[in-house]
């Protein structure tokens, strides 16, 4: 199955196709480097759990300070390590005041980690589902994340923070796990948006994201 790079390019659009099984010599997904405003939307990103963590790599990860990119309305679903922003701990000299990006109005299924795993940046995550995952979002050496209105449903560590990550949270089900991310500073972002509320992003959002657009 082909995959998608955007690098080094700005103002692109990726909609309403389906990408899945991308073996790991081919690259990620869907990747973004060194790009800025991009947005990813209606898009259904998968693999298997079949193989080794290894054998397929990312499915939707940003890396060598993208900026402002969005992710919404997508199905992600049947991978490993899913979602990378900032691809190492090294990297903070290139990637410290980029890679700005929102997740929302997303279904994450059967992840085991990564949703998303976030370095140096700036995170917006809200009106997503998660069901049925491992590790969820992980803030990490110096990021600072935004998690509104969410569902975490089987998840075993739905917001947590390793090498000095940062959170906020509001109006989020944690399911039976909780958060134990790091408080962070992260109040607001400077575009306008809206909540679901967390106890309707379940029916809103379950069944209805994905490559399922018609024009």
């Amino acid at each position: 199955m082909f995959s998608s790079l955007v690098k080094e390019e700005s103002n692109v659009i990726i909609r309403n196709i389906g990408i899945s099984k991308v073996l790991a010599e081919n690259g990620d997904a869907i990747g973004v480097q060194k790009a800025t405003n991009v947005w990813i939307d209606h898009v259904d990103l998968s693999s298997d759990r079949d193989h080794d963590k290894d054998y397929y790599d990312g499915l939707i990860d940003f890396t060598h300070a993208a900026d402002f990119v969005t992710v919404s309305n997508s199905y992600i679903h049947d991978h490993w390590k899913a979602s990378l922003i900032g691809h190492s701990d090294s990297n903070g000299a290139e990637d410290t005041g980029f890679l700005h990006v929102t997740q929302n109005n997303n279904h994450w299924v059967n992840i085991n980690s990564r949703m998303p795993s976030i370095r140096f940046g700036t995170g917006h995550v809200y009106n997503t589902f998660y069901s049925d995952c491992g590790d969820g979002i992980n803030t990490r050496d110096g990021a600072q994340v935004l998690v509104e209105s969410n569902v975490f449903s089987g998840i075993s560590k739905p917001l947590y923070s390793t090498d000095a990550g940062y959170a906020v949270e509001h109006d989020n089900d944690f399911g039976e796990g909780s958060n134990t991310a790091l408080a962070g500073t992260l109040t607001s972002v400077p575009y306008s948006y809206e909540l679901l509320g967390s106890g309707a992003v379940q029916a809103a959002i379950e069944g209805k994201v994905g490559n399922n657009l018609s024009f």
